[in-house]
């Protein structure tokens, strides 16, 4: 089934091995992406995951209430045919990081942004033998070109599963870096949504909270955090 408007009409939900990998069958019937490919994912955690949410359909298919199945769809129909041009976003990240521009004032927002975005720059420089430049205020920092060269290999070296999960992962931090951090099992996903929000969470503390902008930050919140699970799912082993 292709699936996005479909009414319930099937009793069991199950994995299945097949050619090519995991497949979700509705009864008998394989689960399908919006443009009709078949819905093969790398290991059976990930299918595991995916019949979950059909299994917890009641009534009709809501997409948002299924964010693996959205970003299996999203793997194979889109970014497994234009990798290239996905990882190229992805990594130009790198040019404009979050982590890279620094606020001149007040010193008490410098100083949180140093302490908590610091060490993962120095973390990147560790891991991929480069160093990114810091700037304060809006203006444009050069970042080095081996620096770029590097973090965008690391980008293109993913599976198209892995990158769809690092398109959200840096495209919702802004930051290339926490993105990448976001992939490492000695990071926490929680600790690196709320580093990439800490100008957001200072202005909040300042002048008060704004309903629809914590409402928007909360979805942020949970997009982000499946996103990171999305990761665990496509970097797990086949069986």
């Amino acid at each position: 089934m292709s699936g996005w408007t479909v009414i319930r009409f099937w009793k069991a939900v199950t994995v299945a091995q097949e050619e090519g990998g995991y497949a979700v069958l509705l009864d008998a019937r394989s689960v399908r992406t919006p443009s009709k490919a078949p819905l093969l994912m790398p290991s059976r955690a990930m299918a595991e995951a995916v019949a979950a949410e059909w299994a917890a359909v009641e009534d009709k298919v809501d997409p948002r209430l299924m964010p693996i199945t959205r970003r299996v769809n999203a793997a194979i129909d889109k970014v497994a045919v234009q990798f290239d041009e996905v990882a190229q976003l992805v990594a130009d990240y790198g040019g404009s990081d979050l982590l890279c521009y620094r606020a001149e004032a007040p010193e008490a927002l410098v100083a949180a942004q140093a302490e908590a975005w610091d060490p993962l720059l120095d973390w990147a420089a560790e891991a991929y033998g480069t160093r990114l430049k810091v700037t304060r205020g809006v203006a444009p920092v050069a970042q080095p070109t081996e620096a770029l060269a590097r973090l965008a290999d690391e980008v293109r070296a993913t599976t198209q599963f892995q990158l769809t999960a690092l398109y959200d992962l840096v495209g919702l931090s802004g930051s290339l870096i926490l993105g990448l951090a976001a992939t490492r099992a000695e990071f926490d996903a929680e600790s690196l949504w709320a580093f990439s929000r800490i100008d957001e969470d200072w202005q909040a503390g300042q002048w008060g909270e704004d309903e629809e902008a914590s409402a928007n930050a909360a979805l942020k919140r949970m997009d982000f955090l499946q996103a990171h699970h999305f990761w665990e799912l496509s970097s797990a082993s086949p069986e």
